[in-house]
């Protein structure tokens, strides 16, 4: 079988599942979502780095002695719902930029299997659309408690959070210094000024 190291060797009207993804050999990071192969992420800006470095760094200290850990893309999630857990089943991996798991059983050696607790997703240019709209439709629906936007340019986070009807509710919206608390995590803050710490 001809190795696959370009998307164009992939049929565009395809579906495909996690153990189509592991054969791949891009040099690029893909996600799959219900099936579908979403273009090549392009690469992140100095300023993302900074700001997922400044979330990390903030969110990582505040989970010392829970059962609780944070990853930061490059880092496979494969999402289970609407099938089974088997490789050839899972027919959604994303690559959210942050995501704290608190049931580490989900954890293995090739991500998350299922969903996280918590994910923050940061906007680049011509993403936005797909963090706001199709990964917000689908972190909802995967039952992910709670999701963090970030908007670089107007540094501001926008937070959303599931009600009792699996629904995502806008939580909170901070644009300005102050801490910015966690939900998922009652006691957790993260402090906005060092988020958007550029220096």
């Amino acid at each position: 079988m001809t190795p696959i190291t370009k998307l164009s060797q992939l049929d565009p009207n395809g579906s495909y599942t996690y153990a189509d993804y592991l054969t791949w050999k891009f040099s690029e990071f893909v996600e799959v979502i219900k099936g579908k192969v979403l273009r090549p992420m392009s690469a992140p800006t100095s300023r993302h780095q900074q700001y997922s470095t400044n979330l990390v760094a903030e969110i990582r200290p505040s989970l010392k002695g829970k059962a609780c850990r944070v990853y930061a893309a490059p880092f496979d999630v494969r999402l289970t719902t609407g099938g089974g857990n088997g490789d050839a089943q899972i027919q959604t991996v994303v690559q959210p930029d942050i995501c704290v798991v608190c049931d580490l059983t989900k954890i293995d050696a090739r991500g998350c299997l299922g969903a996280p607790d918590w994910i923050i997703e940061i906007l680049s240019p011509g993403n936005a659309g797909h963090d706001t709209k199709t990964k917000f439709d689908l972190y909802e629906e995967n039952s992910v408690r709670e999701y963090w936007i970030v908007y670089p340019g107007i540094q501001s986070v926008v937070v959303y959070v599931l009600d009792a009807q699996g629904e995502y509710q806008l939580a909170a919206e901070y644009a300005a210094p102050g801490p910015m608390l966690v939900a998922t995590l009652p006691g957790l803050a993260v402090e906005w000024a060092d988020v958007f710490d550029d220096e």
